[in-house]
């Protein structure tokens, strides 16, 4: 795929991997369509980006993103790629965890990022051309502790977009579902704690991580070159993200960390 002259629509925008993309996107010679609930924040940006169009909505509200949804295809006459990528992280235990938390993570990681994606695929399968792309994570493959609600959220993007590929595998339309492991964004200061209260706090791990821009060139060259399943980590998290198919061994191996601490190291750090 040649990104030039494409009009790219990414929800999350604003920060993190979804204004790496944006930016990615945009010295690939794409136009933009950048979405998240800061206005100011897509603003900054979309200076970034040359032509733009700036659409900020909360992704959890179905007027406003039917409002979007054909402001963006009318902007252009079509949207080529869509990139849902809007999400929020989690950090506590299931034990502790309010039902809300999960609500509002399913919410805004899984059913907003569906319905985003069912106001375009009509539209895609009709011109006979499109490219669908799901952010969803190294915890989308592996239940991580602390992120119960994250992990169902993921697991079921991925699932969602599985099925979906083989829908519109006669139509044109690629799916693409890729999997981050730490990048180094503010995904764990953003992340909901038992009570649904931002964290406030990072983890060495996503401080450690890919840069944003980094991950944000490579989930873009799997994309052009086709690959389905595209997976962004490195060291003991990529090799977690590629043992799907010797489950056994997977659980076993997050058992261990459990039973060495990976839960009180991360409660230590609040």
């Amino acid at each position: 795929m040649d990104y030039t002259g494409k009009v790219a629509w990414i929800t999350g925008a604003s920060s993190g991997i979804g204004a790496a993309l944006a930016r990615e996107l945009a010295a690939r010679g794409a136009h933009l369509v950048l979405s998240g609930r800061d206005e100011a924040r897509l603003a900054e940006v979309a200076a970034d980006c040359g032509e733009s169009l700036i659409l900020a909505f909360d992704v959890r509200d179905d007027a406003a993103l039917a409002d979007a949804t054909a402001k963006a295809i009318a902007w252009k006459g079509h949207v080529d790629i869509a990139l849902a990528n809007a999400g929020i992280s989690q950090r506590s235990r299931a034990l502790n965890t309010d039902m809300q938390v999960y609500r509002d993570i399913i919410a805004v990681d899984l059913t907003a990022q569906i319905a985003f994606t069912q106001g375009l695929i009509g539209h895609m399968a009709a011109r006979g051309s499109g490219a669908l792309g799901f952010i969803s994570s190294i915890a989308g493959k592996v239940g991580v502790p602390m992120r119960t609600a994250y992990c169902a959220a993921k697991f079921g993007l991925a699932g969602y977009a599985d099925a979906l590929r083989g829908e519109l595998s006669q139509t044109g339309v690629s799916v693409h579902t890729i999997y981050p492991g730490s990048v180094a964004t503010n995904v764990s200061r953003n992340a909901l704690t038992a009570a649904g209260t931002k964290r406030g706090k990072s983890d060495p791990a996503i401080d450690n991580g890919i840069p944003a821009d980094v991950a944000a060139r490579q989930m873009l060259d799997e994309i052009a070159a086709g690959t389905r399943e595209i997976i962004v980590a490195e060291g003991g998290e990529k090799a977690m993200g590629e043992r799907r198919r010797t489950p056994d061994a997977l659980f076993d191996q997050v058992a261990n960390m459990v039973a060495n601490g990976y839960m009180e190291k991360l409660e230590a750090a609040e």
